[in-house]
Parts: C-alpha cells; sequence; structure tokens
C-alpha cells in the first residue's frame, strides 16, 4: 500500500521538487560532480553510470511505496540536487527524508531550509504521519547544524551503526520531529523563509 495514488512535485518560492526520472541524468550527474558533496554520504555517485543505477533503484523503491525521491530544481530550471522520503511506513505513520545532498553553491542559502519546509509540510499535513526522522554521520557538523537548524531534536547515536562507501563504518545521530511538533517548528521554518 502506498502513501500516494499518483506522482505529485512540491513547490516553494526558490525550489521545486520533482519525482525522479532517467530524463533528469544529465542534470543530475552535472550537480553530483564536486567531491565534496559525497565526503559523508553513505553511497557515493562517482560516474554517470553509478548516478543512472541510483536513479533506477530510486525508482523501482518508488514503485514498491517505500521511498520516494525527488529533483530538486532552482529558479534558473537547473538541477542543483536530490532528495527522498525513505523508509515510509504507512503502518507506523513514519518515514525518514535523507539521502539529501545538493551541489556546493547552494549550500547555507535557503534552499535546503526549504526542501525541508515543503516535505516535513507535506508529510504532516498531507499524509497526517506521527514522525519524520533525519539522521547523518556522526562526523558530518555541517549536516547536524542544519538537521537542528530545522527544528529537529536530536535523539542520540548509533554507534558503528553502518559500513558506507569506502568501507568506513560510521557512527549515525538520529533526530525526529513529531506530528505534535510540527506546529511550533513550521511557524519558525516559516518566519526563517519570510512565509506569512
Amino acid at each position: 500500500m502506498k502513501l500516494w495514488n499518483e506522482l505529485f512535485e512540491l513547490e516553494g518560492e526558490c525550489v521545486r521538487l520533482v519525482p525522479i526520472t532517467l530524463d533528469h541524468l544529465d542534470g543530475l550527474w552535472e550537480a553530483a560532480k564536486p567531491d565534496e558533496i559525497w565526503t559523508y554520504m553513505a553511497t557515493t555517485v562517482r560516474s554517470r553510470e553509478e548516478m543512472e543505477q541510483m536513479i533506477a533503484s530510486a525508482i523501482q523503491k518508488r514503485e514498491k511505496g517505500t521511498d520516494y525521491t525527488f529533483v530538486v530544481i532552482n529558479q534558473d530550471n537547473r538541477i542543483i540536487g536530490s532528495t527522498r522520503y525513505l523508509d515510509i511506513s504507512e503502518e507506523h505513520k513514519s518515514l525518514e527524508i535523507g539521502s539529501t545532498w545538493y551541489h556546493p553553491d547552494v549550500w547555507r542559502t535557503r534552499v535546503n531550509t526549504e526542501c525541508k519546509y515543503l516535505l516535513l509540510r507535506h508529510s504532516f499535513e498531507s499524509w497526517q504521519l506521527r514522525r519524520v526522522q533525519l539522521k547523518t554521520d556522526s562526523r558530518n557538523f555541517r549536516s547536524q547544524r542544519a538537521i537542528e537548524r530545522v527544528g529537529a531534536v536530536k535523539e542520540g547515536t548509533l554507534r558503528k551503526d553502518r559500513k558506507i562507501s569506502g568501507g568506513y563504518v560510521r557512527d549515525t545521530v538520529f533526530f525526529s520531529i513529531l506530528r505534535d511538533e510540527w506546529g511550533t517548528v513550521k511557524k519558525e521554518l516559516a518566519r526563517k523563509l519570510g512565509i506569512q
């Protein structure tokens, strides 16, 4: 059972989140080339072929209803990254927002804040979920700060949680936002984004 019947987009002022397709291959590969994107990611994309495999896998998981991967497109209609819903559980009314990466040109801009706002709003208001979790490599302090700025609560660290690309076994820091916290989180995100 899937939470959606047909593909959908999420649109903000500076980004559009569109369902990933193989038509996005060239734009995603161009956006994914800087090495610093992949330093702490669980998987890396180092070739056009790996990007094509990542897209094909994302589409398969979307068809199963477990993941929903978006391509992030800016106001200039340029692909600047990707983000996804994963581990979607209709039964438990929960999911994770993750596998997020952006071209370094948009780091420390409003892009991530707006993407998270759109994803969280859809999770809590359209799908009526109870819990959204986010997680990151314990070494990735930039990502942890970004997740905290979104309003997520740090829950703890799973030690030696997973082997990532390159063979490193990482500690994973978990964060979450609950439905009864969404009103406060939404208000603060809207303030940061200048949304009325």
